[in-house]
Parts: structure tokens; C-alpha cells; sequence
């Protein structure tokens, strides 16, 4: 079976088309159980999110602040397997026909194998990999794996990229672009910052030619600064405020009614003229 590299590239072109952002949204795998993540994901769905990203917990989380480090231990500590991230792209994949990504760092690709972690994803009916840590130049195996299984490879652009990284970066990813919005991990911010605008600019300019979205994370956390982020941005990617939401509420159901509440806010955000 192949990857879902083309749902996710039309699924982009649709929101340009209605003259919108993308809503994504991200929830790891495993939190706060396997199948609590996966009713947590669809709710994202429900409520308004285009695509959304499947986090593959990890023990050293670079990229990711202290909301998403809670979420990550919760699901190691439940004993989730790469396995149990597959079944969770699997079964959101079937039950919406969206875009499901996966955000994971390089290790447990590596040691798991290139092959039989894009095979498997292809055939969970994934729609590519977002990685932060994998250096573009670094890249070849990966890519050519995800490439003959129709998958995406999405790299990650900070303010400090230097315009020929950029160049570089979009010139071997697919999908999108990933732009953080400033220097630091994962988290709600008070503000997304100018930074963010000038980075998806040159990102744009560096990439002339492929017509590759680009779509801003770190920070957004409510509808009014996913509509300032929309006004400049492909897409706006949401994390921390969804984990947040379930590490707040009471119980499991609370928690994923408060996942479906939090995309409904966003979606109305990405839809507002600003």
C-alpha cells in the first residue's frame, strides 16, 4: 500500500483554495492511553482540524517543552511501542480519511530500520514524517525510502536558517515546511512574534519553484493567534494547548471533549479575516 503524501497535498491545496490556513494539530501517541490518543485525534478531527500530527513519544525530547515532555512520559511510562503508533495512524486514518502525519525524532527510526518503519507507515495509511532532528544533508536514506513509499518529508526551518539552508531544505522536503516560529522548544506563547512572518517570507523566496506550503508551530495556542498566524502562513500547527487540554481535565472524556472544543476554536481562527 502506498503513503498518503498526495490526501495530504491536496488536503493543503483545499484550504489555499477557500483562501484559508490549514488547521494541524498535534497529539502523541499512547496519551493518555493508546486508545484515549486515538479518541483524542479523532476529536481533533471532529471539531475542525485538516490534518493532524501523531507524535511518537520519546525519552529526550529536544524540541518539545515541559507539556508535551508530561504527555511523552505518560505514554512510556504506559509501555507504548512504535506498533501502538502505527495502529493509532491506522485507526484515525480509516475513521476520518484525513491526513495523518508522524512527528518523531531519528533514533527510533534508526534503530526500528528506514525500511520497515516507512513500509509499515505506508501501509498504516500514513501521510509522511515530520523530523526535527534529521540534518537535510543527512537525509538520502530517509528520503528515498519515503519517496518509493509515497510518504512526506517534512524538515523543520527556525529563525536562525540561513537563506541557502532554506534553499536546501526545500528543495528535498515534501509535503511542507515546517517553520518554527522563534528559537526554543515547544509551548504556548503570550505572542507568536514578527519572527515567525519573516521566516515563512524568506522560506517562500528560498523555495521559489516548488510551491511547497509552509506552515508555522511553537506558540499558537488560541483562535486569535491562529488568525494572526493565517494571515501569513500556509497552515498553523498546534501542539502544547491540545496536551494541555488533556493533561487538565478531569477525566479522559473530559479531556477529549476538550480537544474537540479547542479545534472548533482554532478552525473559526483560521478562517477569520485578519
Amino acid at each position: 500500500m502506498s503513503g498518503n503524501i498526495q490526501l495530504l497535498s491536496d488536503t493543503l491545496a483545499g484550504a489555499r483554495a477557500e483562501g484559508r490556513a490549514a488547521l494541524i494539530a498535534y497529539l502523541p501517541a499512547g496519551f493518555p492511553t493508546v486508545d484515549g490518543g486515538i479518541e483524542a485525534i479523532k476529536a481533533a478531527f471532529d471539531g475542525g482540524a485538516d490534518v493532524v500530527e501523531v507524535g511518537l513519544p520519546h525519552s529526550d525530547p529536544v524540541l518539545d517543552g515541559p507539556v508535551i515532555q508530561t504527555a511523552d512520559d505518560i505514554a512510556l511510562r504506559g509501555g507504548v511501542k512504535i506498533a501502538d503508533v502505527m495502529r493509532t495512524v491506522r485507526e484515525t486514518y480509516e475513521a476520518t480519511g484525513k491526513p495523518v502525519l508522524v512527528m518523531t525524532y531519528w533514533n527510533p527510526i534508526d534503530r526500528y530500520g528506514v525500511e520497515r518503519f516507512t513500509a509499515e507507515l505506508a501501509e498504516a495509511g500514513g501521510a509522511g514524517c515530520i523530523l526535527p532532528d534529521l540534518p537535510v544533508q543527512e537525509s538520502a536514506l530517509w528520503r528515498e525510502h519515503a519517496e518509493k513509499h509515497a510518504l512526506a518529508t517534512v524538515f523543520v526551518v527556525a529563525p536562525s536558517s540561513k537563506d541557502a539552508r532554506l534553499a536546501e531544505i526545500t528543495a528535498a522536503g515534501s509535503g511542507f515546511v515546517y517553520a518554527a516560529s522563534l528559537m526554543g522548544v515547544t509551548g504556548t506563547r503570550e505572542s507568536v512574534g514578527a519572527q515567525a512572518q519573516d521566516l515563512v517570507e524568506r522560506t517562500r523566496a528560498a523555495g521559489a519553484g516548488t510551491d511547497l506550503p509552509v506552515c508555522v508551530g511553537l506558540g499558537v495556542s488560541n483562535a486569535a493567534q491562529a488568525a494572526e498566524v493565517a494571515g501569513f502562513a500556509d497552515g498553523v500547527i498546534v501542539g502544547s494547548a491540545f496536551v494541555k487540554r488533556m493533561l487538565d481535565a478531569p477525566d479522559d472524556k473530559a479531556g477529549v471533549d476538550g480537544v474537540r472544543a479547542l479545534a472548533g476554536e482554532l478552525a473559526k481562527g483560521v478562517r477569520r479575516q485578519v
